[in-house]
């Protein structure tokens, strides 16, 4: 019984749970009502051509990542709670004007700003769950909000869908305003969520020291730049549906483009409906963080070894589309164990006082890779339709082998969501954090 009571905190109700959970639903409904179409979006709803849309969107997203190590510092200086309302008041700001802005000058100020808030806010996001939350609760929170995640853009596509059917192009104009009404509903729920106040966060707000370290502290930790590093080899497997896949389909497999559709709604409804499931079957099961992570990356290894052998044989159209459809699935099973424990596990092994700064750099590992997938892919695909899922191969095992190789220099309280009796007893921390920390 007293075990029981020792471990409970760790996975109690965050204060404001439904709150923040409802927020992100909401603004995921306003992100799938653009996302889906932004070209077309912002076409229609500015008036200006394809191309200046297009290069306006490029330039102003390579500027949002260029911000997101001060969208970092920012979360350590003033709380991830408040940046977190603040990127929430900029996006519901720019949608209410884009409306306005027919002029490629004010376009461009509306998309920056815009860009800014959007590429800082998975930083932010992360760093929250930090926050508010500890122990198994921030496995939980982070299976949730990727389910609602899904769910909510699933929904935000066919709502827009609708409201085209009804006025039109029109309807750009009033999905742009309804996507500002979902961002400051958002924020206002968000709002409502209080962060964690335990001991070891009253002694260091308490404390007279000197500041911590700044980004100085991140690269000289090497296991977290280690599993950074994984999570890059981890993350360009997470895009190959929205990339690979479908080329692979059209110009190696000669399949219909009705393939690539029904594997994103296999991938969204598992996510979405699956999710949370299989993120408490893992986290009952009591595994370290590291080790279902490595699971995951192993399935993804194993999706992308089975479209090696479908590429190979290139059966009739029905065994095609039957084998694409077991793949997708276990494919996305990787996804929902990986996610959830990769997440908790940069959250956790991020020193609280920096936390905003650390989870910034790990967060480049996910926007590097979508960066690089595109031209890496297609590079690999033009030489053989099998060589890009090789690659992927060999980057998922080494992936799952340096988070196994990490388990033993990471944090206890990060590799485990519970601590175990058997770790009751403080562990030292990692001697590269020790020594940067005390000659800051």
């Amino acid at each position: 019984m007293g075990e029981d009571k020792a471990r409970r905190p760790a996975g109690e109700r965050v204060r404001g749970e439904r709150s923040l959970l409802l927020g992100v639903g909401i603004s995921a409904i306003g992100i799938g009502m653009y996302v889906p179409f932004s070209l077309v979006f912002f076409h229609h709803v500015t008036g200006l051509s394809f191309a200046v849309v297009g290069v306006v969107l490029t330039v102003t997203g390579l500027a949002g990542l260029a911000v997101m190590p001060l969208a970092g510092s920012a979360v350590d200086r003033f709380g991830a709670r408040k940046v977190n309302l603040l990127l929430y008041a900029i996006r519901a700001l720019g949608f209410a004007l884009y409306p306005l802005a027919d002029t490629l000058p004010a376009f461009a100020a509306v998309a920056l700003v815009t860009a800014l808030a959007d590429r800082s806010f998975p930083v932010v996001q992360q760093s929250l769950i930090g926050e508010v939350a500890r122990g198994s609760s921030r496995d939980r929170l982070q299976a949730s909000i990727r389910a609602l995640q899904n769910a909510g853009m699933g929904a935000g596509a066919l709502i827009v869908s609708g409201v085209l059917a009804v006025w039109g192009t029109a309807g750009f104009t009033h999905t742009a305003w309804g996507n500002a009404v979902a961002f400051a509903l958002a924020g206002m729920l968000v709002a409502r969520v209080k962060p964690v106040r335990d001991a070891s966060t009253s002694a260091a707000a308490g404390s007279a020291g000197p500041p911590p370290a700044g980004y100085r502290m991140v690269l000289a930790d090497r296991p977290f730049l280690g599993l950074t590093a994984a999570n890059f080899l981890t993350a360009l497997g997470y895009s190959a549906l929205s990339v690979l896949f479908p080329l692979y389909i059209a110009t190696w497999l000669n399949g219909p483009d009705s393939l690539t559709g029904a594997a994103f709604t296999v991938n969204t409804a598992l996510c979405a409906g699956a999710g949370v499931l299989i993120a408490s079957r893992v986290r009952r099961s009591g595994a370290r963080r590291t080790r279902s992570a490595a699971l995951g990356a192993l399935l993804f290894a194993a999706a992308f070894v089975g479209q090696i052998v479908l590429g190979t044989v290139r059966p009739g159209r029905t065994a095609t589309l039957i084998a694409l459809l077991v793949i997708v699935v276990v494919y996305t099973v990787g996804e929902l164990v990986h996610s959830p424990s990769g997440g908790a596990l940069s959250v956790s092994a991020a020193p609280e006082a920096v936390r905003g700064r650390y989870l910034a750099t790990y967060q480049l590992s996910y926007s590097l890779a979508s960066a690089l997938a595109p031209s890496l892919f297609t590079a690999l695909l033009s030489v053989d339709g099998r060589l890009p899922w090789a690659v992927l191969t060999v980057a998922a095992l080494g992936a799952a082998l340096a988070l196994t190789r990490l388990e033993r220099r990471l944090p206890a309280e990060a590799v485990y969501a519970v601590p175990p009796a058997a770790t009751a007893t403080p562990t030292p921390a990692p001697i590269p954090r020790e020594s940067v920390a005390g000659a800051a």
